[in-house]
């Protein structure tokens, strides 16, 4: 039995990760969280209270970051800001979470000499041509274009530093897009489901042609508990599921599968800076780990999906109206 401190634990992937250990394994969980928008005591409802804590806090805060890691034997980092629209509205939540926060979390665990994971993003690598066969790999170089996507990046870098530097046992990790349960409705995929329940109609910016590649949280992070298990200190292992999708393709299929016709949606003006293609070649944690996604077909897990937001209103409707009301002060 380990004790694991996961960051970000109340938000879309790190509560999941955390229902997932307390499933599949024996391990004590606290979860530090600062509760933003995006961070919600109820993603972690019906957790047995013996294995899981929630401690609010901010991962920049040192001191609370120290005591917490000295008393755990691993971290597991998923806290960030995450959202592309609101890096290019203000992107100073950005530089403060993503990389004083992953700093701060950095020299306790050296300190400690605590096992460390490192959650990351495809977005790391800006974006591919539509027509590239080519997908990401662990050798791509960075090349981010948002504020988000580049204080990811820049967390990275001070984990495999800190690696090369002191020693640290860390591992890192990047991922192609989640979806599945407990995903803010400001994302692309609960945003579209939930308009969908209200009578509404999807937003898709510009033409619909930007592709990513598309994992449920499930196999992301059956994918992280495995590298922690397996991984070799020190390396980089790219997670994803052969998803690839457009967006007006997932759009349609999301009306599709809710009993609505294909064409039921409105393009709005295209986002700033908006990556044409993400694309994980995960060749190393299936051979080296032996890892394989549960949901290798998205129309299943899109289905699991959809049926998770219509059962569970209760759960998304306290953000809906907040979040559509920014969308549309921007036009979208």
């Amino acid at each position: 039995m380990a004790r694991v401190l996961v960051t970000g634990g109340a938000g879309f992937i790190g509560s999941n990760f955390v229902r997932y250990v307390v499933e599949n394994t024996d391990d004590e969980v606290t979860v530090l969280d600062k509760l933003t928008y995006a961070g919600d005591p109820r993603t972690l409802g019906g957790l047995p209270e013996n294995r899981v804590r929630l401690v609010q806090g901010d991962i920049a805060d040192a001191g609370l970051v120290d005591g917490l890691v000295s008393g755990h034997d691993l971290v597991v980092h998923f806290a960030a800001e995450s959202h592309n629209d609101n890096s290019l509205r203000d992107p100073s939540p950005f530089v403060r979470t993503n990389l004083v926060g992953t700093f701060e979390l950095l020299e306790a665990v050296r300190r400690h000499e605590k096992r460390y994971h490192h959650i990351s993003t495809d977005e790391v690598y800006g974006d591919l041509e539509l027509d590239d066969p080519a997908r990401f790999t662990e050798t791509t170089p960075y090349n981010p274009s948002s504020p988000y996507s580049s204080t990811k990046a820049g967390s990275d870098l001070l984990v495999r530093a800190w690696v090369r530097s002191f020693g640290v046992q860390a591992t890192l990790s990047n991922c192609s897009n989640n979806y599945g349960p407990y995903q803010h409705v400001e994302k692309f995929i609960p945003r579209q489901i939930t308009n969908v329940i209200d009578g509404g109609r999807p937003k898709l910016y510009g033409a619909g042609e930007n592709v990513r590649d598309w994992i449920h949280v499930d196999d992301h992070n059956s994918a992280v508990l495995r590298i922690i298990e397996a991984g070799r200190a020190g390396e980089t292992y790219l997670i994803g599921a052969d998803g690839e999708q457009n967006n007006k393709d997932v759009v349609e299929l999301i009306l599709e599968l809710m009993g609505q016709s294909r064409d039921a949606y409105d393009h709005v003006t295209d986002r700033a800076g908006h990556d044409l293609r993400y694309a994980i070649d995960a060749t190393r944690l299936r051979t080296e780990l032996g890892w394989a996604p549960r949901f290798s077909n998205f129309r299943a897990g899109l289905a699991d999906t959809i049926a998770w937001y219509q059962a569970n209103e209760s759960w998304w409707r306290p953000q809906k109206a907040r979040t559509e009301a920014r969308y549309a002060a921007a036009g979208q």
